[in-house]
């Protein structure tokens, strides 16, 4: 089987595990919108784009080149959805930061990363798995790992 191609614009359907699945709309770089739209059911890709989003995430790309998430659809208009700034912190000196935005990184400091995401790339099955978790009402581990909290470490 030809594997697929990642494309902006795309929507993929993520299988939960429990008979249920979500969606996700493909993003520049390796960022997705995660769509609140857990169900049994088939939706028509109008009416996911119109949903909430969870949130934003980059994920590697054997997401769908494996077909683990299927392409169900694509959008092409261009309305503006990008990815938020997310942070980013120096693993050898961790007072150090900075925002990576629209594909740039500048210098920032921890009180503005505060609130934001760290840039991750996540595996697909960890991505699941903070789906299955927030759709369960409990905390995801490995987001929780991720957080930036206001104290500073020693």
């Amino acid at each position: 089987m030809k594997a697929q191609k990642r494309r902006v614009g795309d929507i993929v359907k993520i299988p939960l595990g429990d008979d249920t699945h979500t969606y996700a709309r493909v993003l520049p770089e390796a960022s997705f919108a995660f769509y609140d739209s857990r169900g049994t059911d088939e939706m028509e890709i109008d009416r996911i784009v119109d949903l909430p989003i969870l949130f934003f995430a980059a994920v590697l790309h054997r997401a769908i080149k494996s077909r683990r998430w299927a392409v169900v659809g694509h959008i092409s208009r261009d309305d503006g959805l990008r990815a938020p700034a997310q942070f980013i912190q120096d693993p050898l000196n961790k007072n150090s930061f900075s925002i990576y935005e629209d594909g740039q990184i500048r210098p920032a400091t921890r009180q503005e990363c505060l609130g934001l995401e760290r840039a991750a790339v996540w595996s697909p099955e960890r991505l699941e798995g903070r789906l299955r978790d927030h759709y369960a009402g409990r905390k995801n581990e490995q987001f929780e790992r991720f957080r930036l909290t206001s104290f500073r470490p020693n």
